[in-house]
């Protein structure tokens, strides 16, 4: 997507989230000045998601206006961090029947939250700004019970459902449209160092509960069923499940991520 489509779907997917703040605070009055807080007062979307961040994760050592500064300058400096906050809010509000429209994972969903934080505690860790970025991480755990370490490398149009006990390590990298549900962990095996995280592939869908464990491959579409134990490399379009998971199909027809079908493969 080229620079004007970007600035164009920015643009509109801003006015859509106004139109339905605007709708709210009409319908419930008790809302209104909340919703003045955390979206209508400000004039873009990185505004928004600036004052969003820095709401739901300040505390009494540090001020509100210091975070959103941070979650500012992080985005003016790199502006994918916007891009990708606008792809996940998309990939959740296709993919989730519960959201119905998009304020309400932007407003509500800590998984949506929870991510757009860890993208600027990776660009604080990127920066060398390592206490910085472990702050915001201990923030996330402490408020959303997620614990997504900084230095993770999570791609664009990802899906984080529920969120509590979202584990992911410091080496891990998760592509772009992957969807994943509470209590997934990409994890290591145990002591070792290094390179010691999953990979995880575009179009993936992890089941809750499923738990990823050392330095593999979950290949391109593959889904992960949920509860699964997963130690070794998975082919890409292949559906795993169990304890220690075994692949129990070799066709999972487009992106399991998107279409959210959790069923296993009929024989």
């Amino acid at each position: 997507m080229d620079t004007l489509d970007t600035t164009s779907r920015t643009l509109e997917t801003w006015l859509d989230l106004r139109r339905e703040a605007e709708t709210i605070a009409r319908r419930e009055p008790f809302l209104a000045r909340h919703l003045d807080v955390v979206l209508l007062g400000h004039a873009t979307f990185d505004e928004a998601l600036a004052g969003l961040v820095a709401h739901k994760l300040f505390d009494d050592t540090l001020e509100e206006g210091a975070l959103r500064d941070l979650v500012r300058e992080a985005a003016a400096d790199r502006p994918e961090i916007v891009e990708a906050a606008l792809a996940d809010l998309r990939a959740v509000l296709e993919r989730d029947p519960a959201a119905g429209c998009l304020i309400t994972p932007f407003l509500y969903y800590k998984g949506y939250q929870g991510l757009q934080t860890q993208r600027v505690a990776n660009w604080l860790w990127a920066h060398g700004r390592v206490h910085a970025a472990l702050y915001l991480q201990s923030r996330v755990n402490e408020r959303f019970g997620m614990d997504i370490h900084p230095a993770a490398r999570i791609g664009r149009g990802v899906m984080i459902d529920h969120g509590t006990g979202v584990v992911i390590g410091e080496t891990a990298v998760v592509g772009d449209n992957v969807s994943m549900l509470q209590e997934v962990t990409l994890g290591g095996t145990g002591k070792v160092r290094g390179d010691r995280h999953p990979k995880v592939r575009d179009g993936v869908l992890i089941g809750a509960g499923a738990k990823i464990l050392g330095n593999i491959v979950i290949g391109e579409a593959a889904k992960v069923g949920a509860g699964s134990v997963v130690l070794h490399d998975v082919p890409a379009h292949c559906t795993v499940v169990g304890v220690p998971a075994q692949v129990v199909s070799r066709c999972c027809p487009g992106a399991p991520a998107l279409s959210m079908d959790h069923m296993l493969p009929e024989e």
